[in-house]
């Protein structure tokens, strides 16, 4: 598997894809400038891009699952029963997700991390218990499924015979260009993503799998700013673009034709969105010439999270703080023109304010 062959581009498309690789590592250049601590705000944010990950990661693959389901399954787990299959990989992506996020320095790209993964991911699914952590022994198919219910194939995939070689090949790859440097560590952990999917090396669990492979690559790559909004929401908004990109891509599968540059150019598109969202976010809290507490920063947060917010809703998720507490903050936040604001009385809505 020559893999260098599929990263020839087009001189057009060469030049795209250098620009915005240069966009997201001035935006890595800025974040790294901030030395932001790990304060309430971005644990927040963390636990809310977490939340929306798992959420939309698994709403990809026919989950039915909303958000706040999520949350509030997260927040019982201890009295609930994982009934459903829903239920059941919801939890078993939250706890592999938080395995990286916590983890990630010292887990290595390799079959066998890969395999522990992928055992961990579908830990509590009843229905996969036989092919935990196993390479699938049956050849099987990339399916979109869409909020209609309906299917479509996207693509054939890698034989089972020929599933661990190509996995072997893929990770040495891999694992080799990103300590020689000799290509752009996002590039290669597109074309990583890429290659992973068009081998589903699964029975189930692939297109997931994928999702925590990247932040986990991501995270490695010390793009830290990875964690506090969500890679798998962004895609889950585009998916459409998500399932073209595979298809363009992977018509030309084992043919001399097949180039990876549609595939790599969407990857750094959503992470170009990722980092300005996050830029967003975070612009409203690092002016100097305005102080918020922690508290505060967190009710930014969930606003800028949920687009609209009450203050009962926000107090349903601060719960330590007072109701009084909260509509202080709200004031402060007001009379700062952090945030504003729409509607009286109970039905008093707050927003991100559009004038900073």
């Amino acid at each position: 598997m020559d893999i260098s062959k599929k990263l020839i581009f087009s001189p057009e498309l060469n030049n795209s894809i250098t620009k915005k690789v240069g966009e997201i590592e001035k935006f890595q250049g800025k974040w790294e400038a901030l030395k932001i601590s790990e304060s309430d705000f971005l644990k927040e944010l963390r636990h809310i891009a977490t939340i929306q990950s798992i959420g939309s990661s698994t709403r990809i693959e026919g989950s039915q699952l909303r958000d706040d389901d999520i949350r509030k399954l997260i927040n019982e787990l201890e009295i609930t029963e994982l009934e459903t299959r829903d239920e059941q990989e919801v939890i078993g992506y939250w706890e592999t997700l938080e395995l990286l996020l916590i983890n990630a320095d010292s887990i290595e790209l390799s079959q066998r991390y890969i395999l522990q993964l992928h055992g961990s991911l579908l830990k509590y699914s009843s229905k996969d218990e036989r092919q935990r952590g196993l390479y699938k022994n049956q050849s099987n198919k990339v399916v979109a499924t869409y909020p209609d219910g309906s299917q479509k194939t996207i693509f054939n995939t890698t034989e089972p015979h020929l599933v661990q070689k190509e996995m072997n090949d893929i990770i040495l790859w891999a694992n080799n260009s990103l300590n020689e440097k000799n290509i752009n560590p996002l590039v290669v952990i597109g074309t990583f993503v890429y290659e992973f999917l068009s081998i589903h090396p699964f029975h189930d669990g692939n297109g997931r799998l994928s999702r925590l492979l990247t932040t986990l690559l991501l995270l490695k790559e010390k793009y830290y700013f990875v964690q506090y909004v969500s890679f798998e929401h962004i895609i889950e908004k585009r998916k459409k673009e998500y399932y073209k990109a595979l298809m363009d891509c992977q018509k030309d599968r084992y043919t001399v034709k097949e180039n990876v540059g549609i595939w790599i150019s969407f990857f750094l598109d959503c992470i170009i969105e990722l980092s300005k969202q996050l830029e967003e976010k975070l612009i409203r809290i690092t002016n100097n010439d305005v102080y918020i507490n922690d508290r505060q920063k967190k009710i930014v947060a969930l606003i800028l999270s949920k687009g609209k917010l009450r203050t009962a809703d926000i107090h349903k998720e601060i719960p330590d703080a007072s109701l009084p507490t909260i509509k202080k903050d709200l004031k402060k936040l007001l009379d700062e023109n952090i945030i504003s604001k729409e509607g009286i009385g109970r039905s008093t809505t707050y927003m991100k304010t559009n004038e900073r």
